[in-house]
This record gives structure tokens, sequence and C-alpha cells, in this order.
């Protein structure tokens, strides 16, 4: 399949300085973005990002006690 992609300039200009920078070709670097988003939309992948996501804020000490604005929430 083929599909025909519009960018303006500064897009354009700026996957050009990207594909010198890493030696891909633009359509190269647009079917890696492409992929990656597909991956990214997939249901098998959202659920091991989950997982992979799991415990992440649990020693973050500047977020509320969520526990406590659910009890709170919960006695109304």
């Amino acid at each position: 399949m083929t599909t025909q992609v519009d960018l303006d300039e500064q897009s354009s200009a700026a996957l050009a300085a990207i594909a010198r920078q890493t030696g891909k070709t633009p359509d190269e670097l647009i079917h890696e973005a492409v992929e990656d988003l597909i991956q990214r939309h997939l249901p098998q992948d959202r659920t091991a990002r989950l997982r992979q996501a799991r415990g992440m804020w649990k020693d973050r000490e500047d977020l509320p006690d969520f526990g406590a604005i659910r009890s709170e929430l919960d006695r109304v």
C-alpha cells in the first residue's frame, strides 16, 4: 500500500535533519514512526505497557494520598 504524506516546511526540514543524523532515509523514518504508532495501539501492547508502569509512582513523595482521597469520596 502506498500512502502520500504532506508535511509542512518545518516538519519536512526536521525529518531531513533526523535522516542526516541517523543515516536513514526520510521514508525509513516514516515507516519506523508508523510502526511505533501501530505497536502502541495494539491491545496486547497496551497491556504490556500497563504492566511495565505498575508501581512507577510508589516512591513518590509529592503525590497526594490517593487512599485517603478515595476514603473521603466513599463516605459521600
